[in-house]
């Protein structure tokens, strides 16, 4: 499989229009005449405005067409334009950059957006949330700004929610740099709407973006700390704070698991179940999702990390359609994937690709912003060539190797 730089300019230029944008829609994207993107792509002639030109179309940076730098995984034409959108809102706002014919929807019609957001966050549509989290950052800013002094605190709280979900989109998306950006604003906006529990939301939206760039010690660290911030009183504590405390320890749970330190994983684990016990049922509250069924199934993950194949095995037998059914459509995509590593692990092979490939069919577009897939591949390696082949060409990568090659090129059926 070639690397990005192999390509030439005009081979690259192909492959991040990809199958669904033609020459023809890329011209006039860019207001270019349709030979001047033939001759770009056959590299005969590209002069630098009509790189530039090429490059703000498709939403990449110009070292990208230029083979300097590779496309991030699973970054399609949408997704790009996107996070481009995306980008503008959070680092405008924060600037002070302010529409001033603006005017910003009411805190109560904000607050909903907020959850219209978190629920396509929780199934899994990942492109259409961040579409919407661009607006919604510069709605929340500018009603922000209009709100009369001492009557902020509410407004600060709206805010926050709308850079945290902007943060978790881009962690996504693999744009570390604005994901820092974006949750760092959040922490900032939710000091200012003096909200504990929010402050709490917030550090553990920054352990997640620790632990996506490899700084596992200061992800435990902070999911530790952001749990202990909030851990209730079981005798008096609500569904909603049980809500967002079990989801955060289950986080820690999580992080230390990939620290390989199983007594720490299994403390975090043991007060997962608990609080999941206590609840009796799953519960949604600030963007978190949590109860019994969602301990369990984190378990699997979790167990797979240490090396506890037969217990992550045990656990998956556990889960039944009915319990599945009360999960968020991420959720229970998610423990497919878990389900079909630990699988992998286990050397059941046709098993595991038969779960990845039903995961990979049921949620295409979820399944594109995942790892996953491709290490369970990898794993799996020639053991069964006929499934193997199928799942490969799925996610768009050759059997047993992993593939740099951007969404545009790996379309899923």
């Amino acid at each position: 499989m070639p690397r990005w730089s192999d390509y030439s300019t005009g081979e690259r230029i192909k492959i991040l229009r990809g199958r669904d944008v033609r020459q023809s829609d890329l011209a006039e994207m860019t207001g270019l005449s349709l030979p001047t993107i033939q001759t770009a792509e056959q590299d005969k002639r590209l002069t630098l405005p009509t790189l530039m030109r090429i490059a703000a179309a498709l939403g990449v940076d110009t070292s990208v067409i230029l083979g300097q730098q590779e496309p991030r995984r699973a970054m399609a034409q949408d997704d790009r334009a996107m996070m481009r959108a995306l980008s503008r809102a959070v680092h405008d706002t924060w600037a002070g950059i302010v529409l001033d014919d603006l005017e910003p929807a009411p805190l109560d019609e904000l607050k909903e957006t907020a959850q219209r957001c978190w629920e396509l966050y929780w199934k899994g549509s990942y492109t259409q949330v961040g579409s919407l989290a661009g607006p919604f950052v510069v709605e929340a800013d500018a009603r922000l700004r209009q709100q009369p002094d001492g009557e902020q605190a509410e407004a600060w709280g709206v805010l926050s929610d709308a850079y945290r979900i902007a943060a978790y989109v881009a962690n996504l998306m693999g744009a570390r740099d604005l994901a820092y950006a974006a949750i760092g604003h959040s922490q900032e906006a939710a000091r200012r709407s003096a909200d504990d529990l929010r402050q709490a939301l917030v550090a553990s939206g920054r352990a997640w973006v620790y632990l996506r760039d490899a700084r596992l010690a200061e992800a435990v660290r902070l999911a530790e700390r952001s749990a202990t911030d909030i851990e209730p009183r079981f005798s008096t504590a609500t569904r909603e704070q049980l809500t967002v405390y079990g989801s955060h320890i289950n986080f820690a749970a999580v992080v230390a698991s990939r620290m390989g330190d199983k007594d720490r994983a299994a403390d975090y684990l043991s007060q997962s179940h608990a609080t999941g016990a206590r609840m009796g049922r799953e519960a949604r509250a600030h963007g978190t999702l949590f109860g019994p069924v969602t301990a369990t199934t984190q378990a699997i993950g979790i167990k797979t990390s240490l090396g506890e194949i037969g217990k992550a095995l045990e656990l998956v037998k556990g889960v039944g359609d009915t319990d599945l059914e009360s999960l968020t459509e991420a959720a229970r995509h998610r423990f497919k994937m878990d389900k079909a590593m630990a699988q992998a692990d286990a050397k059941m092979y046709d098993a595991s690709l038969d779960t990845l490939e039903e995961a990979l069919l049921d949620a295409p577009e979820w399944a594109r912003h995942q790892a996953l897939p491709s290490v369970i591949v990898q794993k799996v390696g020639k053991a069964s060539t006929a499934r193997l082949r199928r799942v490969s060409e799925l996610i768009g990568v050759a059997p047993g190797t992993a593939s740099f090659l951007p969404a545009t090129s790996r379309t899923v059926r």
